[in-house]
């Protein structure tokens, strides 16, 4: 970055998944849209709030396509595009998917910004599209008032294999594959409060692709599979619960957490969104009585590119949770399980 170039984050409202629209909003926004039944091939659309949509196109083949774009969360504009590439893709690992292709979507305020800080952001995208094995093959660019930058993104799976957030069983364990925190860790880097080491252990985290969902699809004792992302762990954890009409119990100390998450969180650094989802969906979810403010806020934390939430077997959960820890996710760890009840959750 030019020594006289402004901060990424500067230019900049909000940034990550922290900036997306309410949970309750979008709803409402997609309420009168098309349902799939209206499309036999189309097997996963909006209905569920799942992660990407899916298409059949025959007896071995789904097409899953997703697009997902954001503003900057940190100010090196490498790891911006690194980071932003690797949320968008997450999308396809998590409907259990293989990614084939990407196409880059740029919004830059050109006035603004040098062309070396852009081309920088396009550098680490590609960067990360090279290490899922899948080329940016296009795009579309803008002149926008705040930097975005994201992917539009092609999958393939066979259909016994597509995972969705709305096939949890009762009796199912739930994992969680990446600490929580990024959130408030954008909220510290936006105010000067993270060290480099807090930056490096938020960039490795949501620089690291969720490979491990497609493996993941090919077990049949794992049943439902989202991605933890702008709503926190509370709002995609929702969206499992609701998907599959089933009831979610969460167990606090059992969440993984970034390093200085706690600490962070207990000072009270949190981000607008980390708000705005619990005004959304607080009225599913049951807390522990007297739970402090700065807990809850934890929970509802909005996550780039955060882990996979898995539901799986019970019997299974256990090596299931080896396997995923062996492939390269040392946080990852059991969180709750699914049982019979109302839509909802309940943490203890």
């Amino acid at each position: 970055m030019n020594d006289l170039s402004p901060r990424l984050t500067s230019l900049a409202h909000g940034g990550g998944c922290g900036c997306k629209l309410a949970p309750s909003v979008l709803r409402d926004l997609l309420s009168d849209q098309p349902i799939a039944q209206m499309f036999p091939q189309l097997l996963v659309g909006t209905e569920t709030a799942d992660d990407a949509a899916v298409w059949q196109i025959d007896d071995n083949t789904c097409v899953i396509a997703t697009t997902d774009f954001f503003m900057p969360m940190v100010d090196d504009p490498r790891d911006f595009g690194r980071i932003a590439a690797t949320n968008a893709i997450s999308d396809v690992y998590a409907m259990g998917g293989r990614p084939i292709m990407a196409l880059a979507i740029l919004g830059m305020p050109i006035d603004k910004m040098d062309p070396a800080d852009i081309r920088a952001i396009l550098a680490g995208g590609r960067e990360i599209c090279a290490e899922a094995g899948i080329p940016v093959a296009g795009g579309h660019s803008i002149d926008a008032p705040e930097p975005i930058y994201g992917l539009a993104v092609i999958g393939l799976c066979h259909p016994s294999e597509l995972r969705r957030n709305a096939s949890a069983k009762a009796g199912d364990k739930l994992i969680l594959t990446k600490g929580i925190g990024v959130g408030i860790y954008s909220a510290a880097i936006k105010k000067g409060l993270l060290d480099e080491a807090g930056q490096a252990e938020m960039v490795a985290s949501t620089t690291l692709l969720n490979k491990i969902g497609t493996d993941l699809a090919k077990r049949p004792e794992v049943h439902a599979i989202t991605d933890v992302t702008g709503f926190g762990i509370l709002g995609h954890g929702l969206e499992l619960a609701r998907g599959a009409g089933l009831h979610l119990d969460l167990n606090l100390f059992d969440l993984p957490l970034l390093t200085r998450a706690s600490e962070l969180a207990e000072s009270g650094l949190l981000t607008g969104a980390s708000t705005r989802n619990w005004a959304a969906y607080g009225h599913d979810v049951t807390l522990p009585e007297g739970l402090p403010l700065w807990q809850r806020n934890l929970l509802t934390d909005p996550q780039t590119s955060g882990g996979l939430l898995v539901s799986v077997a019970a019997d299974a959960a256990e090596t299931t949770l080896a396997m995923i820890r062996e492939a390269g996710y040392p946080l990852a760890a059991i969180i709750g399980e699914v049982r019979e009840g109302a839509a909802g959750i309940t943490v203890s």
